[in-house]
This record gives C-alpha cells, structure tokens and sequence, in this order.
C-alpha cells in the first residue's frame, strides 16, 4: 500500500542511510518519462531498497524468512517507489470464500498466492497515477520473475490496506477486487490471537481460469460482518455477532483468540436475553441487541445509523431511530433488571454511591435540554446536555445505576412550551437542580435495598449544597468535594447577637463575634498542616501517591458556624493539586477509613472516561427525552457486560492470556476484585498511630483572631 505520510508521525530515512536526492518530483505519468521497475532482490539495488523502505514507509523492514521478491521503481534512474512480494495469509476467510475453494485445495493450491507486502510512492514525489501504473507495470512481470526463482507461478495476488491510513484509490483504479475487511486477527505461535486491527483486502487476478485449475466454484458471500437485508431474526443476528469487530480492549489483559470472540459474542447474546422481558415485540430484541453490539464495536461511530448499517441493513436505519425514540418498550423495567443483575456482582456492605454530573457539548440548539451551561468536558461555559448520574463502587468492581436529564430553567418558560412538546418532554415535569435530581433519584434506589452503601460521594456541585447534604440517610457518611474557597472555621467561633449600642435598629440575628472563618486552600498551604505521604491505589503506571491531611472543622454557612464539625479531608497529588472535602463520618474514623472513601469517589469519573471512549457515551445524535435516557441505559448495559466480561476472563485466564499481564487501571479492566485501583487502596505506608485529629477545646486551641490570619492551624 503506498505511503502518503498518513501514519501521524513524520518518516526520516534511517541514520545510516546514504544521501538521496529529495528534491521535488512532480507531474503525471503520461508527461514524466518512461518509468522503470527493476528486480532488486539480490542485486545492487537491494541496499537501496532497504534503505528506503525502513526509512520511509510506515511499517519499516526487516528481513523475513521465506520467498519474498524486491522490485524498485526509477524515473530518469532517481527511485519513486519500492515493492515487495511475499508468501500469502495461511488462512484468510472472505479471500477463501471469494475463491470457494476447500480446505485440501488450498493446502494444495496456496503457493500459487501471493502477497504484496510493501507498497511505497517516496514522500517527495508527486506524480499523477503514479501508484496504480507502477502496479501495473510491476503484475506484468511478476508471474515470469516469481516463477524463475521460486517455482510455481502465481494465479492470484492479494494485499492488505489499513483503511485508517488508506482508502485503496491505486488498487481499485488497477483493477484490484476489493472482497472485505479481514477478521482483525493475526498469525502467533501456532495459532492466531485477534487483535483488532482490521484491515481491507484486495486481489489481481493473475490467471482467469484460476479456479477451474483449482477444481472449485466462487461462494456467494457479502461483507463479513453485515447481514443481507432480508435477514430480520434474532438468530441471525446472533451469528453476525460470532464475526463483528470486538475491540481487544474490551478484556486489556487477555490476548484474544477468534474462540474467544465467538465466545464473546455468545455472551453478549446471554446477556441481552435477560431483557427480554422488558420488550413487546422479538422485532425489539433484534434492534437492541444490535444497539448494544454497536456500543461495544470498533466503530469510530455509535450513533443509530452507523451501528444500523454494521448490524443490520440499510432499511433498519429509521426502525432502529424510532426503537430509541418511540417504540413501546419498558424503560423502567430494563432498568430495575440492569440494577437487579448489577447488585448481583458488586452489592458490599462498604460500598459507596455516587452522583456526579457529567457534560455533552452539542452545536444544535434542538436537542432537549441543550443550553449555554458549565460544560465539564470543555471546561467553560458553551452549549451542551447535561445529565446526573448515581454510580456505586465496591471492592468488587464498579457501574452506573441510574441518570436523569437535567433541564435548565429555561427549558420550563412559556416561550419553550413546543420545543418540550417536540422533543418529548414529560408534561408533569417541573424544574429541578442537579442536587435535588440526584436527592430523588437516591431515594429511588434506597427504596430498592439493593445497593447497601456506607459511603455517599459526590463532586462540588452537590458538596456545596448543605440541603442535599443534610438529606443523606443516618448511617450512610457522605465525602462530598469542596471548592478550595469554602469557608470553614477551624474551632467553633464565638456567636452571639451584638450588644446593642443606642443607634440604628436593635440587633435581633446572632453573629461571629470571636473568630474568624478562611478558606480551606488556606489551611492546606500552612505549615502546621499535618501532611501524611500514602499509596492510595495501585494505577496503570504504577502507586498512586499523595499527601493527605484529616482537620475537624466548623465549614461556614451563611457567615455562621454549623452545629456539629466535620472532618476537611485535604490530598496533594505529586504534581502539586489540591483537593478538598467534607465528610461528617464519626470523629474517630481512622485515615485510612478516609483514604478508602476518596478512592471510591474515582470510579464514577472512570466510568464516564470508559463510557466516551470506549462505548459511545457521547456519540448520540438523539433529541428527545425518551431516546436519551434510553441511550444512557444502553451505555450502562455495556458498562455492565464489560464488568461481567472481564471478572469471567479473569477467573478463567486461559494459557493464552499474555504472560505477566495485569488488568489496566485506566479502563474499566481495572474492576478485577484482586487488582482494582480504584475500589481498594494498598496498606497506607505510615505508622501504625493514626493521624486523625479530634476537635480541641476552644479554650485550648489558643488561637487568636490576629494569629489565626497568620497560621489558621
């Protein structure tokens, strides 16, 4: 295939290649003179060869057992391109089924393939069809040249482009077939592991009468992955699922074999059937499971149309639409069995729910609930959806549970009575904040039993709102992030109601009138800050270390102190950020018991890192309310088989697993219940005496409003 500089990364020729002449080549084939391909396999242009190939194209070179045939391609003597032929795939299964031929006849026939292995048009040159006449020029002569050295003489020649770099136009326009992606696999050891890569295959037909030589007939077969448009079953479905492009990352730590993506596709099949339930039609079953295997693809695209054409046909593009918009299927039962199965695999006493908010930038102004708001993923106001999430994490792993929409205020005006009405907005609703969103969905799941939880953990969103705070359940602590200017009092003040002074109106409210309030980043950068170095977790790329610091403080409300202190949990990572949060567990939970609750708080945030850039999360093109909230639930499923995929694969880690490999605490492979960064912190490394500090009594802290300006500690 021939390099274009597509690969991302600028090619240089290798530091001990000769001086070439790079100098600008430019024209068209037909006003250029004669270009030249010669033979330069063991001849004085194979240095040459060498040179250009491991210097320029973006696979490189290196030298290969097995028959393999150099050819050079000069204008006026100055090189223009480079190829390279060489023994064909053992086993490759849309060139098998275009060809038709049996497993005996290929056994027997398969020398007579083979493979164009390197393709390169130098970067500096520039002539108009070029590629496709050095091609060209180049089968001409192949059959005669392959034949003199290595024997047989070839009847077909196949290639393989990756269509990320390329699209095959000097193929195609040279008269190669192109039959179909390949599987995504690749030859090691004595069998193959899949890979994911999946590349483009095309053949020149050397020999028209190929297959009467061979003794076979071609098999009528489309693209490997798709589906005639006739097929409309679930069982069909299921057997396009066996040869879909799974994306290796879906088990980091495992080298998958073709076995086991048959496997994996089976399970999916299982998985979704426990849905089923929740759907009126078989019609319904078909275009979920469909939907699902989108999310969980390779495609660079998870919207409806594109998942649409992979799985099903083109005719399933407005059916699938309106199966997330329209189609009368049970939304809430789908949901109660996803969180049912979920509290299967991660319910733990310890546990910890948490609501997060989470952005989705959008350039429309239709879609519902789209609106000029803080947008997380851009970090500024712009125009973006924007949803509430409760997720829960345990030892055991971690997921989402449930979500909501939020509707900004604006969407609740008489002015926007039709857009609700288009856009499918429930008639009853009334405006809600984020953190009164999150209070009624809690309550929701509180109702449930099934999500024991000792810890409530939330962002700053909801940590700055006291009356969400003071809704959480007795028993359940919450370790809700701060901004770094929240007021707290580091002893409890002095309040009382001014004395009165003869002037103005009499004071009736209570004020501070010793002490003085200051901001948590002040406490954090003062010396007699009781910073502890700890390992929090085992990450991708090693110990997660910082600092940490527990304070019982009085945080401010409205310029008072509240009732009862809490503890200011304080974390300095190593590259210098600060963090900062509020938790009323009792005054002698131990650091480490703190240690843990922060490390909780992380899952939810991964899970939205995992849903972007692993299952679509943020791919949608839906506008109205019930196909929102129905994509949400889909990007949960997913989530959620990818929990159960990779706790199976680790029970059941195979000898093909990679050697040494462990799960990848940056994707959701982290949820391995012996090696989860997230859900378990190691042994805090400081001594055995427990750095928590209780409140002193006021009369003993000595602090002074002057000196407390100075060192709030």
């Amino acid at each position: 295939m021939p390099e274009r500089l597509r690969s991302g990364r600028p090619l240089r020729p290798a530091p001990d290649a000769a001086p070439l002449d790079t100098s600008p080549i430019h024209g068209a084939v037909h006003t250029v003179p004669p270009i030249t391909v010669a033979v330069a396999s063991h001849s004085p242009l194979e240095p040459q060869w060498d040179q250009l190939v491991r210097g320029y194209h973006y696979l490189g070179y290196q030298k290969l057992l097995g028959h393999r045939l150099k050819y050079l391609a000069c204008l006026e003597g100055r090189p223009v391109a480079a190829l390279s032929f060489s023994a064909p795939a053992r086993v490759l299964r849309v060139r098998d089924q275009w060809i038709g031929w049996t497993a005996a006849q290929r056994r027997a026939h398969l020398d007579r393939i083979v493979n164009n292995s390197r393709f390169l048009i130098l970067p500096w040159v520039a002539v108009q069809n070029l590629a496709s006449h050095v091609l060209a020029r180049t089968l001409t002569r192949l059959p005669e040249d392959w034949a003199a050295r290595f024997g047989p003489r070839p009847w077909l020649v196949e290639t393989f482009v990756d269509p990320a770099r390329f699209r095959g136009t000097c193929y195609r326009a040279a008269n190669w077939h192109a039959l179909g992606p390949t599987f995504g696999s690749g030859k090691q050891g004595p069998g193959y592991v899949y890979h994911g890569a999946v590349k483009e295959v095309y053949v020149y037909v050397l020999a028209p009468r190929f297959r009467h030589l061979i003794g076979c007939e071609r098999q009528a077969c489309g693209p490997s992955h798709r589906p005639p448009p006739s097929l409309a079953k679930v069982e069909d479905l299921q057997m396009i699922l066996r040869h879909a492009g799974w994306s290796p990352a879906l088990v980091p730590w495992v080298t998958l074999t073709e076995a086991d993506c048959a496997a994996i596709a089976d399970a999916l099949v299982a998985f979704h059937a426990r849905f089923h339930a929740c759907f009126g039609r078989i019609e319904h079953r078909r275009l979920g499971l469909a939907y699902l295997a989108g999310l969980l693809s390779t495609s660079p695209a998870k919207s409806v149309e594109p998942i649409a054409l992979a799985f099903l046909d083109a005719d399933a593009v407005r059916p699938l639409q309106r199966f997330m918009k329209s189609y009368r299927w049970d939304h809430a039962a789908m949901e109660a069995a996803h969180q049912a199965l979920l509290a299967e695999t991660l319910a733990d006493p310890d546990g910890m729910l948490t609501v997060d908010s989470c952005e989705f930038p959008k350039k429309g102004r239709e879609s519902v609930g789209v609106a000029r708001q803080y947008c997380g993923a851009v970090g500024k106001v712009d125009n973006c959806q924007s949803g509430v999430f409760v997720g829960y994490a345990s030892r055991k792993g971690y997921g989402l549970v449930t979500s909501r929409l939020y509707l900004p205020q604006s969407w609740f005006t008489p002015e926007q009575a039709q857009r609700r009405k288009d856009t499918r907005v429930p008639e009853d609703l009334l405006f809600q904040t984020k953190p009164q969103i999150a209070q009624e969905l809690l309550a929701r799941l509180a109702e449930t039993h099934r999500f024991p939880a000792t810890w409530l953990g939330c962002d700053t969103v909801f940590g700055a709102d006291w009356a969400f705070l003071d809704a959480v359940p007795p028993g359940t602590h919450y370790f809700a992030s701060v901004r770094a200017n929240t007021l707290v009092f580091r002893t409890r003040p002095r309040v009382s109601v001014p004395r009165y002074r003869g002037r103005g109106r009499k004071p009736t409210k209570p004020r501070v009138t010793r002490g003085r309030a200051v901001p948590v980043s002040t406490l954090a950068v003062s010396t007699r800050c009781p910073w502890t170095p700890v390992v929090l977790a085992e990450g991708a790329k090693g110990p997660i270390r910082a600092e940490v610091a527990a304070l019982r403080v009085y945080p401010a409300q409205g310029g008072l102190p509240r009732e009862a202190p809490l503890w200011l949990f304080l974390r300095r990572t190593e590259d210098g950020q600060l963090k900062y949060a509020f938790s009323n567990a009792p005054a002698d939970t131990p650091l480490a018991e703190l240690c843990r609750a922060a490390t909780l708080r992380w899952p939810i945030e991964q899970c939205f890192q995992d849903g972007k850039s692993q299952v679509g999360m943020d791919h949608y093109e839906h506008r109205s309310w019930p196909a929102w909230h129905r994509h949400m639930l889909y990007v949960f499923l997913a989530i959620h088989f990818l929990l159960r995929l990779r706790i199976q694969f680790k029970k059941n880690a195979g000898p093909h697993a990679a050697a040494g490999a462990t799960p990848r605490g940056s994707s959701v492979a982290g949820q391995d219940p012996d090696a989860d960064a997230c859900a378990r912190p190691r042994a805090l490394p400081y001594a055995a005496k427990l750095h928590r500090l209780s409140l002193a009594p006021e009369e003993a802290a000595g602090i002074a409003f002057e000196s407390s300006m100075k060192d709030p500690l």
